[in-house]
């Protein structure tokens, strides 16, 4: 009880445990970092640099840049219809891009064309140079119909894509549009990797197939791990028996093992991964339950509700389960963590996530070859990403243990 003038306030269990949970600091670190990568998976390829579905976007001429590079885009207008997508479609699965990307080195305008000197490398004075017509760089020109440059009279006549009405510009205007919006500097914060795609990018799409397996894996695990413990601790006997049989045969098999196999059952894919981790988790939450089930279902507070004619299925739902979920919640927790590192081995190995899906393992696979040569970082820092997420999990799931504590909690209640 906490008294507040002249009156007197009584605290949760779920109140005091967040007080103590407050206190630990590596457990409020492992929070934060969760919540953060969660929010950057969730917004997704709102915030890339790069939003082209899985990221992938190549310029070869850009393979394997440092971090902090810059070059100079021309954005050359596709001839095709533009690709209207709404908010949460491209959060979800990017936008295609109007624009075909092309590096250079510099530019220049002669007549009614834009010539570009070809990038090759930093500090260059030669290479090849290309043409492109201004009206074709700007918009996006119909199929089968000529452009038409007077250049002597200043002005470019074509039909935009998806219109039969000719449009004529004079060159100047087209110039000045180039100039304005076709021609971009462009930063790679974290260089680009082999295939010139933007590594920064790489990485947050990861972050999101990371938290995806671990989100799935995680609810497939604690629904089988739920109901088979709930099932063998409440009824016991011949039910207990043939539960406990079937989680031995399938905790004696290595998961990885057992991974492998349902994943090459399933085939290899990005949802394959999500149910072949999730049920392979579901043993140590049913052994769980079984056991907090098994000395609970004695208690008083069960044999009233039995009294008083409650059905079996609301005594578990109402009555038993409520009582069992903090060891559940820290379970999930270190299962979380699990289901990252499985993805991310069952990627490096192949039959995980398949290209050009962006996954952490992946990369490391694709990547491992310079590690000692003269980009490590490529390799290193999606191995990071999964070290920091994989001990916030680890953080957060101890903090979790050890505020949740039931004799503790007890205590500090009494305290109160």
């Amino acid at each position: 009880m906490v008294k507040k003038g002249d009156t007197y306030y009584s605290h949760s269990l779920s109140y005091i445990a967040w007080q103590r949970f407050k206190k630990n600091k590596l457990a409020m670190f492992g929070l934060i970092v969760i919540v953060l990568c969660m929010l950057v998976a969730v917004l997704g390829y709102t915030i890339t640099p790069d939003p082209t579905p899985d990221a992938n976007d190549q310029l070869l001429e850009l393979s394997k840049k440092p971090p902090g590079f810059k070059v100079q885009i021309l954005k050359d207008r596709k001839n095709e219809y533009t690709h209207h997508v709404n908010f949460f479609y491209k959060m979800m699965f990017g936008e295609v891009s109007d624009y075909r990307s092309i590096p250079f080195a510099s530019y220049r305008f002669e007549g009614s064309d834009v010539i570009l000197l070809e990038y090759t490398g930093e500090n260059q004075r030669k290479g090849t140079e290309f043409k492109f017509n201004i009206a074709d760089v700007v918009y996006a020109v119909k199929y089968n119909t000529a452009i038409e440059s007077n250049v002597d009279k200043g002005y470019i006549e074509f039909y935009e894509f998806g219109t039969d009405q000719k449009i004529k510009k004079t060159i100047k205007e087209l110039q000045g549009e180039l100039t304005k919006n076709n021609i971009v500097t462009k930063k790679f914060i974290l260089g680009t990797d082999p295939a010139g795609r933007d590594l920064l990018s790489r990485l947050i799409i990861g972050t999101r197939v990371s938290f995806s397996v671990g989100f799935v894996a995680v609810f497939i695990s604690v629904i089988i791990g739920v109901l088979m413990g709930a099932l063998a601790g409440y009824y016991r006997g011949r039910v207990d028996d043939l539960i406990t049989w079937f989680i031995n045969v399938v905790w004696s098999v290595p998961t990885l093992l057992l991974v492998i196999a349902i994943t090459l059952a399933l085939g290899k894919g990005f949802w394959q991964v999500f149910i072949a981790v999730g049920l392979t988790m579901w043993v140590e939450v049913a052994r769980v339950i079984r056991g907090q089930i098994m000395s609970l279902r004695e208690k008083e507070f069960i044999e009233a509700a039995r009294a008083l004619g409650f059905t079996n299925f609301r005594i578990i739902m109402k009555h038993i389960l409520p009582n069992v979920m903090g060891p559940v919640i820290v379970i999930s927790a270190a299962n979380f963590a699990a289901a990252i590192l499985i993805e991310a081995g069952l990627s490096f190995l192949g039959i995980g996530a398949q290209p050009p899906t962006a996954s952490w393992g992946a990369m490391i696979n694709a990547h491992r070859g310079y590690i000692i040569g003269d980009a490590p970082y490529l390799a290193f820092l999606p191995g990071m990403a999964i070290m920091l997420i994989v001990l916030a999990f680890v953080l957060l799931g101890n903090g979790l243990r050890d505020s949740l504590d039931t004799k503790v909690l007890d205590e500090e209640q009494v305290m109160y």
